[in-house]
């Protein structure tokens, strides 16, 4: 009996110890993927080739001189979220990537980063509109990007991540009208803008934007971006 017992003593110890190992774990990606400090969210230390998730998680968890980790008090302007996404690209180590888009929700704001050479776009990203801190925007920014992100390189896992785009841009157009006319009738698309691996199109209800959706470059699978809430304003660079 006292055999047993603290046998069964010691394996509920050792599952105590992986939930509080486990636990502290995912604060610490939670807190590096959602950080004001660009270079604690893109692996600053290393850069980009550190290792298979640099340019996205892990990195140094310390501040860098001129970027402010003090909350922001109140709302952010669209204008201040901008700027925190131009400092937050100038932390991540790769060239020649510009802000494009920032669009304003009820919940947050969104901005793509693009290739200035190639037109492609290379990152969604998200900005609390509290605290300004900015990181990757999950789904297909994250699962779905050959290039920038976490399956880049090809590397098969879910959906696939693939660099080339199979289906063509007005094909896939014609995929999210179809879907929109199942799931939210009465709303129609933009054009798509392409990515590495996806495209993500705009969706418009009575002429305004409404939110968005992404469809799957190769396989044509949707996925419907629902952590916006109400679209509220757009601002597009030249």
């Amino acid at each position: 009996m006292k055999t047993g017992l603290w046998i069964g003593l010691a394996i509920v110890a050792v599952v105590a110890l992986v939930f509080v190992a486990l636990t502290a774990g995912w604060a610490v990606w939670g807190r590096r993927l959602w950080s004001a400090d660009p270079f604690a969210a893109t692996g600053g230390c290393g850069g980009p080739g550190a290792g298979p998730r640099s340019g996205m998680m892990g990195g140094c968890g310390a501040a860098r001189p001129g970027w402010n980790t003090t909350p922001v008090s109140g709302t952010l302007t669209i204008e201040e979220a901008r700027d925190a996404v131009e400092h937050y690209i100038a932390g991540l180590g790769y060239s020649g990537l510009e802000v494009t888009e920032v669009m304003e929700f009820e919940y947050n704001f969104y901005a793509i980063a693009q290739e200035r050479d190639t037109g492609i776009g290379a990152l969604e990203l998200l900005i609390d509109k509290q605290t300004g801190a900015v990181g990757p925007e999950m789904g297909p920014n994250m699962m779905w990007n050959g290039k920038y992100g976490m399956h880049r390189g090809g590397w098969m896992m879910g959906g696939g991540a693939a660099l080339t785009n199979t289906i063509p841009p007005e094909e896939a157009v014609q995929i999210a009208k179809r879907w929109l006319d199942v799931y939210r009738p009465g709303t129609t698309v933009e054009d798509a803008d392409p990515f590495y691996g996806y495209y993500t199109v705009h969706t418009l209800k009575d002429g305004e934007i409404d939110g968005m959706l992404s469809v799957h470059g190769t396989t044509g699978q949707v996925w419907y971006h629902t952590w916006h809430g109400r679209f509220i304003q757009m601002l597009e660079e030249e």
